[in-house]
C-alpha cells in the first residue's frame, strides 16, 4: 500500500523547478475556496433552516409568502422542495440545485419571475402527496385529473407562495429588512464623529 502511494506521488508530483509555484498556487486556491465558503455561508446549506433560502436576496418574496402562509407554521422550505425519501437523495438534490442557484445568482442570471424547474416540481408534487396523503381522496383526484401531468398547485395555486409577480413587486408581503452591510469599525467611527 505504501509503495502504491509513493508511486502515485512520484508520478503526479511536478518537476523540481515547478514544486514551489505549484505549492503556492495550491495554497492560494485552497484559501480562495475557503474564503468563498465562509463569505457565502456555505455551511448553512446543510441545515433545514428556511433563513438559508434568503442568503440570496432574490428569494425574499418566496420566503415572505411562505412565512405568512399556513405552511409557514408547519413546514420548512426543504420539507417541500427537497426529496425526503432518503438522506442521499436529499443532499444530492440540495447540492445540484444549490449549485445551480448560486451560479445563477452569482452571474446575475436569475429571471424576473422565479419559476420552479421540472425536477423541482416533481419533488414538490411527491412531498405534497407525502404530507397530505390522508387528506386526499385518491379516487376523486384520479377522476378529476384526467392528465397525469396535473400538479396539486394546478388547483391550489396560492399555496404556499401566493402570486409572486416579480422580484420587485410582491403585494401584501412583509419582507424582513436586509442586515446592514456597514462594518462595525466604520459605524463606530461614524457615530463618534456625529457626537
Amino acid at each position: 500500500m505504501k509503495d502504491n502511494f509513493e508511486k502515485f506521488v512520484f508520478k503526479t508530483a511536478p518537476p523540481g523547478k515547478w514544486k514551489v509555484p505549484v505549492i503556492i498556487a495550491s495554497g492560494v486556491l485552497t484559501g480562495l475556496a475557503l474564503l468563498i465558503i465562509y463569505i457565502g455561508n456555505a455551511t448553512s446549506y446543510l441545515s433545514d433552516e428556511p433563513e438559508t433560502c434568503i442568503n440570496c436576496h432574490v428569494m425574499y418574496p418566496q420566503y415572505s409568502s411562505w412565512q405568512h402562509s399556513s405552511h409557514g407554521r408547519f413546514a420548512t422550505c426543504n420539507d417541500c422542495h427537497v426529496p425526503q425519501n432518503n438522506p442521499i437523495d436529499k443532499y444530492l438534490f440540495k447540492a445540484s440545485d444549490g449549485l445551480r442557484h448560486s451560479t445563477m445568482f452569482t452571474l446575475r442570471l436569475e429571471p424576473e419571475v422565479i419559476r420552479i424547474k421540472d425536477a423541482g416540481a416533481e419533488v414538490v408534487q411527491k412531498n405534497c402527496m407525502r404530507c397530505h396523503e390522508k387528506m386526499i381522496d385518491h379516487t376523486s383526484l384520479i377522476s378529476y385529473n384526467k392528465s397525469s401531468e396535473e400538479k396539486c398547485w394546478s388547483c391550489h395555486e396560492e399555496t404556499p407562495h401566493g402570486t409572486v409577480s416579480s422580484l420587485s413587486s410582491f403585494p401584501n408581503s412583509r419582507v424582513p429588512l436586509l442586515n446592514p452591510i456597514i462594518p462595525d469599525w466604520l459605524k463606530e467611527k461614524y457615530y463618534k464623529e456625529i457626537k
